[in-house]
């Protein structure tokens, strides 16, 4: 598909680029992804094939991003070098929207986790400021994921009002994960439509969902390495009834399987999309603007 490159939309169905997906993708003619996402940690600064393979994509699908290394919850400085590198990358390639883990991957050196953060007011003032910060040095907002957590953080509230909290503090959107709030809502027993029939529609930027790993019936891992399940499916189809249609990412990180598999599932997405969002929610940038703007309709 050809992009008009003064004016992206965001919608529909979307899947993660990687690598290993490249070859087969790059020869689809027909019922293509209607977006991609992209680590940017994965592909800045790269030459080469691999420049020219994102250039492909980004040239031709609205493109979002999703960080994992800027430590929005950490206790050390921002990495204010890293995020005017991250501004350069979304100039260069259009990017729609950029999301950030609501977790914390460091302290005096790289962690390689998403650490969760307790749910106290203090985390809430420190995590709020350091994205209000980020979204200065951006000049754009940003969207925050709700993450999956197995050791439960001590604090002072819910996960719910920990998060709604940040959202309207920070000033931020929300990635939702639709599996994340599935996941969390085995590991701790608490109601997953309840979780997201609370949140705020107007922050919603765009959902993900993915496939986990069952260890017990009390303990799922959030993998992204498998088919999604009927369950999570379900959730999703709730969450288009609560909030709306809004743009849907499915995330498969490793055990790629074929890609016409992958598409399959968009196609499940497209089919939940029509029956139950009855709320267009369309996401637009313009090109070499900073501002990002969200189009919600009833």
């Amino acid at each position: 598909m050809s992009m008009d490159t003064h004016s992206r939309e965001l919608s529909g169905a979307g899947l993660g680029l990687r690598r290993g997906l490249v070859a087969e993708w790059r020869g689809l003619t027909k019922d293509t992804p209607d977006f991609i996402e992209v680590t940017p940690e994965n592909w800045m600064d790269l030459g080469g094939r691999f420049a020219k393979d994102l250039r492909y994509f980004t040239d031709r699908y609205p493109t979002v991003c999703h960080g994992l290394s800027l430590n929005l919850g950490g206790p050390v400085p921002l990495d204010a070098e890293f995020i005017k590198r991250l501004g350069h990358f979304f100039d260069e390639h259009g990017i729609v929207c950029f999301s950030e883990h609501l977790s914390y991957c460091g302290d005096n050196g790289h962690l390689y986790d998403l650490i969760p953060l307790p749910f106290t007011d203090e985390a809430i003032s420190h995590t709020s400021e350091r994205i209000r910060q980020v979204q200065d040095m951006l000049g754009r907002r940003i969207a925050v994921e709700n993450v999956s957590y197995y050791a439960e953080p001590q604090g002072q509230m819910a996960e719910l009002e920990f998060l709604n909290a940040i959202l309207s503090e920070a000033d931020c959107e929300l990635l939702l994960d639709v599996n994340n709030v599935y996941v969390n809502s085995v590991n701790h027993g608490y109601d997953p439509e309840q979780f997201i029939a609370a949140l705020p529609s107007d922050r919603i930027a765009y959902l993900h969902v993915a496939g986990h790993l069952r260890e017990e019936p009390d303990l799922i891992i959030d993998t992204h390495g498998d088919r999604v399940i009927d369950p999570v499916w379900a959730l999703l189809a709730y969450t288009y009834t609560r909030h709306g249609n809004r743009p849907t990412l499915l995330e498969r990180d490793f055990n790629l399987p074929p890609l016409n598999e992958l598409l399959s599932e968009l196609a499940i997405i497209r089919t939940h999309q029509t029956a139950g969002g009855h709320n267009e929610h369309k996401s637009y940038i313009a090109a070499g603007s900073a501002v990002r703007l969200c189009q919600c309709h009833s």
